[in-house]
């Protein structure tokens, strides 16, 4: 049983005769009439009381016919829907998420994303970059968007497409009398304690930003480990101690923290946009495309002033 012999039945229900419905299908009435045979073969018994005329349904026509219809409009409904996933207009779209980046870069790109792909249902899951890589490599995140200090893996099924270098810069306490500088140095912070992140075995995020302030000079001793940057934040805002971040989260962060560049950091974060290698999804890529002009857009607005 195959869906032309699905439909040429249904015509023929619909035209009321086979004659009729070939002529609506184009078809010679010998083709028709040879594959409402063969699906009465393959159902076991007649649709059609042949002896009355014009043909009426049988009780296996009559059981038959509306679900004949249903599995149809079914069918049309799939290639419908098979087609815009295959065009990038619908589909879901898995995306994994260093939390510093909900600040400002991703935010931007979903928004762009979402106005020009109304019908993708976007799924997000925050993922320390390390985390990303077995996920996109199994299929459960299509698309990555990691913050690596210091040198990017090679993984050979991994793409890494670079968004943006991004600046470490002293996230305190709006009210801390540093917060009013313009540049800090590492000494002002001496007798400050850092605040590292993220709290995870995994992740060597928090050990090269101890190593990048130790070779600024910088001698302040670690005052807390958080599990995540949103807790390191809370933290300085608490006065618990200072934290490095990326310049990027100033954006749309809190209005009781100052965001301060500091002198003599040898090295910036990088932040990139991951996918499998040779990735044919459209909507994944289409989305790649979206995080490079909204963060690279972004990066051309003047920064925020210290306050």
């Amino acid at each position: 049983m195959n869906l032309r012999q699905l439909r040429y039945f249904c015509e023929i229900v619909e035209a009321g005769s086979a004659v009729a419905a070939a002529s609506r299908l184009h078809v010679a009435p010998t083709a028709l009439s040879m594959q409402l045979g063969q699906l009465e073969e393959e159902l076991g018994g007649e649709l059609f009381d042949r002896s009355r005329r014009p043909m009426d349904l049988t009780a296996l026509g009559r059981y038959f016919h509306p679900r004949a219809k249903a599995l149809l409009a079914d069918a049309a409904h799939l290639q419908q829907e098979a087609s815009s996933v295959a065009a990038g207009r619908s589909g879901v779209l898995a995306i994994g998420y260093t939390r510093s980046t909900i600040f400002s870069i991703l935010p931007n790109a979903i928004q762009a994303f979402r106005s020009s792909h109304p019908n993708v249902k976007v799924e997000l899951m925050s993922l320390l970059s390390e985390h990303q890589h077995a996920e996109l490599q199994t299929g459960r995140i299509q698309v990555g968007v990691s913050r690596y200090v210091g040198p990017v893996p090679s993984i050979d099924e991994l793409e890494f497409k670079r968004l943006l270098d991004d600046p470490f810069v002293v996230a305190l306490p709006a009210t801390n009398p540093l917060a009013r500088r313009k540049l800090l140095h590492p000494a002002d912070l001496s007798q400050t304690g850092l605040i590292t992140y993220p709290k995870d075995p995994q992740s060597r995020f928090a050990e090269h930003t101890i190593a990048l302030l130790r070779e600024a000079g910088g001698q302040s001793p670690v005052a807390h480990e958080a599990s995540d940057i949103h807790t390191a934040l809370g933290m300085v805002a608490s006065h618990l101690g200072f934290c490095l971040v990326g310049r990027s989260v100033e954006f749309g962060s809190r209005r009781d923290l100052a965001f301060v560049p500091m002198s003599r950091l040898a090295d910036k974060a990088a932040v990139f946009a991951v996918t499998k290698t040779g990735e044919q999804s459209k909507v994944a890529l289409d989305f790649v495309e979206t995080l490079v002009a909204t963060t690279a857009r972004a990066a051309r607005v003047p920064k925020r002033t210290a306050r």
